[in-house]
């Protein structure tokens, strides 16, 4: 397994470096820059900033030197935020976004596999209707319009918990942007887990389990939960990296200073260097987190085999 684990690290870094080097240029192409502003500066300092960040060498040059201190483990100073490097800013902000983002995650995955497979057994009647029309609901509604009405409703109307607030990470303060990261992935982890369910419920290895007397609960936990636990992993992978590493909208919406937070920002300001910080830090978990569901697939399939 450990073999197989470094032959997937090592075949992900041509990935990553595509991924470094479309995301690097399209940044260049868009329109503006890190110091355009709306009264110009004198052309005697933009030719001084542009020096001093590299901005006045040819477009693969200003490549090739950004190659060079990622490899040293060096993201560059942030053009917005004088005096701050990529990495300080990232750090920052990474602690509120991984917290938020691991109990979305861990309530996800607790209510969305117990109320999918509480559909599945109780396929096609009013409880399976019900909870796969909540699903579908939960899916089709986009963060931008759940965070602002959980907000309105809990914050405004009812006054229980406060919005727009971080008061450095009270428990308070993380109900809501925890509820409305978690309930698009609730509804999409019901759904997988209610189709896959359905699916194994119907195999021939639950029907022997159930002809040999086991008890109901042994053959649901044992044998259809852990087989129809796959689709689940598969997703919670990519999932997992882009919860943790902040979700845009939601850290803007209740002001976290988070990852994503820190990424619009850094996008609305042209700052180069922490917006390919962001897109290098999400690229990495992707290819850690869809290593790690590989290596899950082996513990929960005995035929899945690392060769």
């Amino acid at each position: 397994m450990l073999t197989y684990a470094i032959r997937r690290l090592l075949g992900a870094i041509p990935t990553l470096l595509i991924i470094i080097t479309v995301a690097f240029f399209m940044m260049r192409v868009a329109p503006g820059g890190p110091f355009s502003l709306e009264r110009p500066l004198p052309e005697q300092i933009m030719r001084n900033l542009n020096a001093i960040y590299n901005l006045d060498k040819p477009l693969i040059t200003q490549y090739l030197l950004y190659l060079q201190n990622l490899v040293q483990g060096q993201m560059g100073p942030s053009f917005f935020y004088p005096g701050r490097t990529v990495e300080e800013i990232i750090l920052s902000g990474l602690p509120a976004s991984i917290q938020n983002g691991a109990v979305a995650i861990i309530l996800a995955l607790v209510v969305g596999t117990s109320v999918g497979s509480i559909a599945a057994l109780k396929q096609n009647s009013r409880t399976d209707y019900g909870i796969m029309a909540g699903a579908m609901v939960g899916i089709t509604i986009p963060n931008f319009v759940v965070a602002p009405v959980l907000s309105l409703i809990f914050g405004v109307y009812l006054g229980w918990l406060p919005t727009g607030r971080w008061d450095d990470g009270a428990l308070v303060n993380r109900i809501l942007p925890v509820i409305a990261l978690a309930l698009p992935q609730i509804a999409i982890v019901a759904r997988l887990t209610r189709g896959s369910m359905v699916e194994v419920l119907r195999s021939n290895h639950i029907r022997t389990a159930r002809a040999k007397g086991l008890p109901e609960r042994i053959v649901l936990v044992r044998h259809a939960m852990k087989a129809a636990a796959l689709p689940v992993v598969s997703y919670l992978g990519p999932a997992t990296a882009a919860v943790l590493t902040g979700s845009v909208v939601i850290e803007t919406i209740f002001g976290i200073p988070g990852v994503g937070r820190y990424f619009v920002q850094g996008a609305l300001n042209r700052d180069y260097t922490l917006v390919m910080g962001t897109v290098v830090l999400f690229a990495t978990f992707i290819v850690i987190f869809n290593l790690l569901v590989d290596l899950i697939y082996g513990l929960l399939d005995p035929k899945v085999r690392y060769d």
